[in-house]
C-alpha cells in the first residue's frame, strides 16, 4: 500500500525539513501543494547522521507509488542528495536554502568553507547517553541567525519546537549526489547566515541548476515567508519533467 493517494498525472512531492526545524516548517509550501492536488509528505527527518537519514528516506520512498520529486532545506539537501539517488521514480530535485553535496563533503564543511556563517556561535550542545552531542540554536540567538525574515512571534515559536542534530552528522562524509543524473533547481536567500550565499551560488552552478532564484533580504528560511515563490518553482521543476 502507497503511502500516498495517487494522483493522476501529478508526482508526489516529499518535502525534507533540515536541522534546527521540523515538519512544519513546511506548511506554508504544503497548502499550496495541496491546493494544487498534489500527494504531499513533509518528511519527520532523523537528523542523525548523513547514511543513516539518507536510508531512511530512501525506505520511505520505495512506498511511494508514481514520480517523486525531492524538496530538501538546509541539510535536508544533503539527505536529498543521498536518499534520492538509484530510484526512477525521482524525477526532480529542488534545493531550498539546502546543501548539495559532492561525494567526500560534509554538511559542516560547506557552511564553513567560504566566509559568512555565523551558525557556530549559536550552537548549544546537549550531551547524549553514547557520548555524542545534539546540537541546538539558542532561542535567544535563533530569529537574527535562523528566520530573520520571519516575523519575531513566528521565529519564536519556531525556536521552541526546533529538533536537533547529532553533532556527527555535520562531520560526516555524503555518497555520491543524485543530482548528478537528476535534474535539480535552487532558491535560497541572500542572507542566509548558515549557508554562505557564495556557497549557495557554488552549489546550484555546479548541479547544473535548471533554474536558481536567489532572494534579496532572504534567510536561512527564507521559505516560510516566501512559500508561494517555492511552491511555484515545485511546479516549474515537475511541468520540465513531466
Amino acid at each position: 500500500m502507497s503511502i500516498t493517494e495517487p494522483s493522476a498525472g501529478k508526482p508526489t512531492i516529499v518535502l525534507v525539513h533540515g536541522a534546527f526545524a521540523e515538519s512544519s516548517s513546511w506548511n506554508g509550501v504544503i497548502t499550496g501543494l495541496v491546493s494544487d492536488g498534489f500527494p504531499v509528505i513533509a518528511v519527520a527527518n532523523p537528523l542523525r547522521g548523513v547514511s543513516s537519514d539518507s536510508e531512511y528516506l530512501r525506505a520511505l520512498l520505495k512506498d511511494i507509488s508514481g514520480d517523486i520529486v525531492l524538496v530538501g532545506h538546509s541539510y535536508g539537501g544533503t539527505v536529498i542528495s543521498g536518499g534520492g539517488t538509484d530510484n526512477p521514480a525521482v524525477k526532480a530535485l529542488v534545493y531550498v536554502g539546502a546543501f548539495a553535496p559532492v561525494a567526500g563533503e560534509t554538511p559542516g564543511d560547506l557552511a564553513a568553507r567560504l566566509p559568512g556563517s555565523t551558525l557556530g556561535e549559536t550552537l548549544a550542545s546537549v550531551p547524549l547517553p553514547d557520548g555524542g552531542n545534539d546540537l541546538y540554536i539558542e532561542q535567544s540567538k535563533y530569529h537574527a541567525q535562523f528566520a530573520a525574515d520571519s516575523s519575531a512571534e513566528v521565529a519564536g515559536v519556531m525556536a521552541v519546537t526546533q529538533r536537533p542534530i547529532r553533532d556527527a552528522a555535520f562531520g560526516e562524509q555524503s555518497g555520491e549526489p543524485a543530482w548528478k543524473t537528476v535534474p535539480s533547481w535552487f532558491l535560497f536567500g541572500a542572507e542566509d547566515k548558515n549557508i554562505p550565499v557564495a556557497m549557495h551560488r557554488l552549489m546550484a552552478e555546479r548541479a547544473g541548476s535548471k533554474k536558481t532564484v536567489e532572494l534579496a533580504g532572504g534567510s536561512h528560511t527564507v521559505g516560510i515567508p516566501e512559500a508561494a515563490q517555492v511552491v511555484d518553482l515545485i511546479r516549474e521543476a515537475v511541468a520540465s519533467v513531466s
